[in-house]
């Protein structure tokens, strides 16, 4: 993580930089606006992860001397299926549409958000892929 670290920071270091030539050689104020908000990204990002490097043991990846083999094993918890980032995703779309099409279009959206977000969080707690 400590690699992720770096990168991020010197990549919003760059970003920086960017925004700032751009700001002063474009005068323009959406895209440096949106330059200076990637660079906030990107700080919060490398700090995130300089952060949790120094929390955590160090991976295969921080080692120089380190073979493919050493990082290998489980990753991770990835669920194994789930509907509920489709109705999320219809449900989204559906009050990005209102904004265009009318604020009528939230009426259905609201309740497809609602039914996903709640079936997300509580996807654990009951059925087949409950925890004990």
């Amino acid at each position: 993580m400590k690699i992720q670290g770096k990168m991020f920071i010197w990549l919003s270091v760059f970003v920086l930089a960017m925004a700032i030539v751009y700001g002063v050689w474009s005068k323009e104020p959406a895209g440096t606006t949106a330059l200076f908000l990637a660079f906030g990204l990107c700080i919060m990002i490398g700090y995130y992860l300089a952060f949790t490097a120094r929390r955590v043991d160090a991976s295969a990846q921080d080692d120089k001397e380190a073979d493919v083999a050493d990082e290998a094993g489980e990753v991770g918890f990835f669920s194994p299926h789930s509907w509920q980032p489709l109705s999320l995703a219809v449900g989204g779309a559906l009050a990005f549409m209102s904004i265009a099409i009318g604020w009528w279009l939230l009426y259905f959206s609201a309740p497809l958000l609602l039914i996903g977000l709640w079936g997300w969080v509580f996807e654990y707690y009951r059925g087949e892929n409950q925890t004990q």
